[in-house]
């Protein structure tokens, strides 16, 4: 018998296909995008490579259900956790208190949350209880963060699926304090405005009194027009897909909002986001775009929305709100003239940037750098506190713009005057 044919024979009469099967639903539990076409591919990767050696074994897991640098870490510590020998680790424990003494034991890699959750029960050790720890270890949490507290603070891509269910209640209930803006028409007003002549004048005209009331009026409001552009490239995704359902809660609580979504082309989604049912309406979404995930062509999806959509939504001043990290695949071509364009025909241009949350951020990549100067803010949006600060920079954009220098806020809450 051949050695490929042998080795098809190991794998499939054992149980190694259920453990790979089992293993990559913890991996998708944890937030990889695989499907049952990836457990296949991970089947014939191991009859290709053979199961004698682990080094092998791994790189051939790694290879096909592995897409991104980001979800490496992920992988790895699953294939620890998951593909351990039992017996080896039994050795080490024993092993662990004789080498106790001669040298430091090597830090163990902290798991991810969602990983943790992911995996089945009894695979992780369960964390001890308060009352299960020694006296001299037990600590006073009366004046820690609450869980909720704990949740408005934490980034949307550290969190795991019960933190992510949580989060997205928590985000139908946000409400925006959208700003109103005057209109061009007036109303009639008992104090206060100015005085309307016309309405006086026929009130003289059509009175034998020997006193008139001096009629006013005042100017109407309109509630704040919202544009809201985002961005749904591979390097977005686990942002983009929370923004939704922010985006789904506006458009629910009257405002007048309109969504774009962009990677490779520009879609308008705001019919899709209008549906009152939040999973109908992501469904619709779904089904209208078909570029989730891809790359990212900012330049291009900015000139079509000013060719096409510029002058029929930002004509009376709206507020475009902008959320992308700024990482162009085609190398910022068009891009600073797409933002200047937009810059000059709304309100004001608030920029959405998730990699703000890094305190050490720089404006290094090309499209970052083209993008910048046209931009009337620069904020975070990561977590619920900086989707909750939007309330405030929404009230400062129903002023007119200043003619001063735009300012960037950083995620640490420092404002600088120069970009």
């Amino acid at each position: 018998m051949s050695t490929s044919a042998a080795q098809a024979r190991v794998i499939g009469g054992g149980r190694l296909a259920d453990n790979v099967l089992f293993f990559t639903r913890v991996l998708r539990r944890a937030g990889l995008p695989i499907g049952p076409a990836g457990a296949l591919d991970a089947l014939q990767a191991l009859q290709a490579v053979g199961l004698s050696r682990r080094d092998d074994f791994y790189y051939a897991l790694s290879t096909v259900l592995v897409d991104r640098h980001e979800q490496q870490e992920i992988f790895d510590q699953a294939f620890d956790l998951f593909w351990r020998d039992p017996e080896a680790s039994a050795r080490m424990e024993g092993l662990r208190d004789l080498l106790a003494g001669v040298r430091a034991p090597q830090a163990r890699r902290e798991v991810a949350p969602r990983l943790a959750q992911a995996m089945q029960p009894g695979l992780l050790r369960p964390p001890l209880q308060s009352d299960q720890l020694p006296p001299e270890l037990r600590v006073d949490a009366s004046m820690t963060m609450s869980p909720r507290e704990a949740l408005q603070a934490k980034d949307f891509a550290a969190m795991t699926a019960a933190e992510l269910a949580q989060t997205r209640r928590l985000i139908a209930t946000l409400r925006l304090p959208l700003p109103r803006l005057p209109a061009r028409r007036s109303r009639p007003c008992r104090g206060g405005g100015s005085i309307d002549l016309r309405a006086t004048m026929r009130e003289v005209v059509g009175s034998a009194a020997g006193f008139i009331e001096l009629r006013r009026r005042a100017p109407r409001t309109r509630p704040a027009t919202l544009v809201v552009l985002c961005d749904i490239s591979g390097s977005m995704e686990r942002y983009s897909r929370m923004l939704l359902h922010f985006m789904h809660a506006l458009s629910s609580h009257g405002t007048r909002m309109h969504a774009f979504l962009f990677g490779t082309r520009l879609s308008n989604v705001t019919r899709a986001l209008r549906d009152r049912d939040v999973d109908t309406a992501l469904a619709r979404v779904s089904r209208q775009v078909s570029d989730w995930a891809g790359g990212t062509r900012i330049g291009a999806c900015l000139h079509e929305f000013n060719r096409c959509w510029a002058r029929r939504l930002l004509g009376q001043g709206a507020t475009v709100l902008l959320i992308t990290d700024g990482l162009d695949s085609d190398d910022a071509r068009g891009l600073a003239a797409g933002m200047e364009r937009l810059h000059l025909s709304c309100r004001r241009l608030v920029w959405l940037n998730p990699l703000l949350r890094y305190a050490g951020f720089e404006a290094k990549p090309a499209g970052i750098r083209a993008m910048l100067p046209h931009a009337d803010l620069f904020l975070p949006v990561h977590n619920l506190d900086s989707l909750a600060r939007l309330g405030e920079v929404l009230e400062t954009a129903a002023q007119p713009r200043p003619f001063t220098r735009r300012r960037t806020i950083h995620p640490a809450g420092d404002r600088h005057g120069n970009v």
